[in-house]
């Protein structure tokens, strides 16, 4: 979806190097999950309206070979100029002065890119994070977040009994608490971009150990509930 504001696409080479290597065609669905490369994500934002709020932190933590790469995270806080005291700050703790003190989008979007590139990104309830970034690219580089997602919430519903799908069409995906404590997960610094990515990436790990029990076999691509986003 273009906005009126959508910037004319960039012609920076890292942004033709993502959208050559991210999207989902491009990945082999065939491919066991130890050779695939995972950026897990968590975004912290003023709000839940796509076209007013903005992101304020951001961090993504690389996970291959089924191992989190603490020394690989990248984390960022995102200048606002109109950073105000919403309901949103009570949750994140993200006060105006400090997004004052933060990156400016642009330098965040063109360093988070080159992260993106070729992976499949996970998240807990994914989709909105994966908007707001979405929405990042197209008002400063003229594309489209095109990287394929895995939901963790979507996983737990397909790994762990407490949460498995009835076929009723208002069943809530559980929450990322809720997930947590099913699996006896400690939550690290909760309501944090780096915190909660570092969580989902954990519960990631653990969630593919329960579907690789579950089905008896080496997980491959296909085996998670990866889709566009």
């Amino acid at each position: 979806m273009k906005f009126p504001w959508t910037k004319a696409k960039s012609t920076d080479p890292i942004v033709s190097e993502y959208e050559e290597k991210s999207r989902l065609r491009r990945m082999n669905r065939k491919a066991p999950l130890s050779s695939v490369r995972f950026v897990v994500l968590d975004a912290e934002t003023s709000g839940f309206d796509k076209r007013n709020d903005r992101m304020l932190s951001l961090a993504a933590f690389e996970v291959t070979d089924n191992r989190i790469s603490i020394q690989n995270m990248c984390s960022w806080t995102i200048f606002q100029s109109n950073a105000s005291l919403t309901e949103a700050v009570k949750v994140h703790g993200i006060l105006p002065d400090e997004t004052m003190q933060g990156q400016q989008e642009y330098v965040v979007m063109r360093e988070l890119i080159p992260f993106l590139t070729g992976a499949v990104v996970v998240g807990h309830h994914i989709g909105f994070d994966a908007m707001m970034i979405d929405m990042g690219l197209q008002r400063h580089f003229g594309i489209s977040f095109c990287n394929p997602i895995v939901d963790t919430a979507d996983l737990a519903m397909r790994a762990l009994d407490a949460f498995a799908q009835t076929g009723y069409a208002n069943q809530r995906p559980p929450s990322l608490d809720e997930v947590c404590s099913q699996c006896d997960i400690e939550m690290w610094l909760r309501h944090t971009a780096e915190g909660d990515a570092f969580t989902t990436a954990e519960l990631f790990l653990y969630l593919c150990a329960k579907r690789r029990k579950l089905l008896g076999k080496e997980l491959l691509l296909k085996d998670l509930p990866i889709r566009k986003y």
